[in-house]
């Protein structure tokens, strides 16, 4: 693990072009869904980000971490996608993974490690340089592993209300022909208590793949509402974990991803920086 993650240590002020940003004050101005602090850290000067997701299943880190990636050119990397492809390979952990993830239990530390220490290990050997990752780590042991070998510059907490979060497993989908995912759910939470409404339309198929949509086998109702339960009893020492370090961005999504995404790129001082990929595509 520590050959394939080894990198060499960066100066303590990041930053785009020259755009220098080396308090958590100046970034937790950036954006009113900010809160709980900072990061001191946004973009290397030397080398790609290694930017890290957290947030409950179904928030959205895929979708979010997978923008990104393409916006700054690093890979995605989610663990719950390297879980998914072992158990379609039938390799040697493929039984023990079905049954962990059909009982909405966390994949152990050891396995999750392996997987990434691979995906990584091939990401090497293609030349790939930094990452973001989604779904690692979960505990403070993965945390500390990885702390051991490499900077995290950022970490990213997506959030949302329990009960969205309910409604957007219970909907998602996916193509068993072209693999793409989408979800059905129509959600319309109303505000209360001062907390915004929040409201998603569905992600919905084309025609060609409306008929070859299927459900994962743990998005039931009781296997969701399990994973968040462990999830959030597992998650809060890790965000307080990144929070002393300085490195923690708490980020509360206000709906859909055309509500959402602009208000992320700001809150991480790139939305000009998209502006000018656009421009010179």
């Amino acid at each position: 693990m520590a050959r394939v993650l080894r990198v060499a240590r960066s100066p303590s002020l990041f930053g785009l072009g020259s755009r220098f940003y080396s308090t958590s004050a100046e970034i937790s101005q950036a954006s009113p869904f900010l809160h709980g602090g900072g990061a001191s850290r946004v973009l290397a000067k030397d080398r790609n980000v290694q930017w890290v997701f957290l947030g409950c299943p179904g928030v959205g880190k895929g979708t979010y971490a997978s923008r990104l990636s393409t916006l700054l050119g690093v890979p995605h990397i989610a663990t719950g996608d390297l879980v998914r492809e072992e158990l379609a390979s039938s390799g040697p952990l493929s039984r023990q993974l079905s049954e962990i993830v059909n009982q909405g239990k966390l994949v152990s530390d050891e396995i999750i490690v392996n997987l990434l220490s691979k995906r990584l290990e091939a990401g090497e050997a293609k030349g790939e340089s930094g990452f973001i990752l989604d779904g690692f780590p979960r505990t403070m042991r993965q945390a500390e592993i990885l702390g051991d070998v490499t900077d995290i510059d950022l970490v990213v907490n997506l959030k949302l209300p329990e009960e969205v979060l309910v409604d957007k497993c219970l909907g998602r989908r996916t193509c068993n022909q072209c693999g793409k995912g989408f979800n059905v759910a129509h959600i319309n939470l109303k505000g209360e208590n001062g907390k915004p409404t929040i409201s998603m339309d569905p992600l919905l198929p084309p025609p060609q793949c409306m008929s070859k949509l299927i459900t994962r086998a743990d998005d039931t109702e009781e296997v969701v509402k399990a994973r968040l339960r462990i999830y959030n009893e597992t998650s809060q020492p890790l965000e307080e974990y990144y929070r002393s370090k300085g490195k923690l961005m708490e980020f509360d999504l206000p709906g859909g991803i055309p509500e959402s995404w602009p208000r992320l790129l700001e809150a991480l001082r790139l939305d000009d920086y998209e502006e000018k990929q656009s421009a010179a595509a």
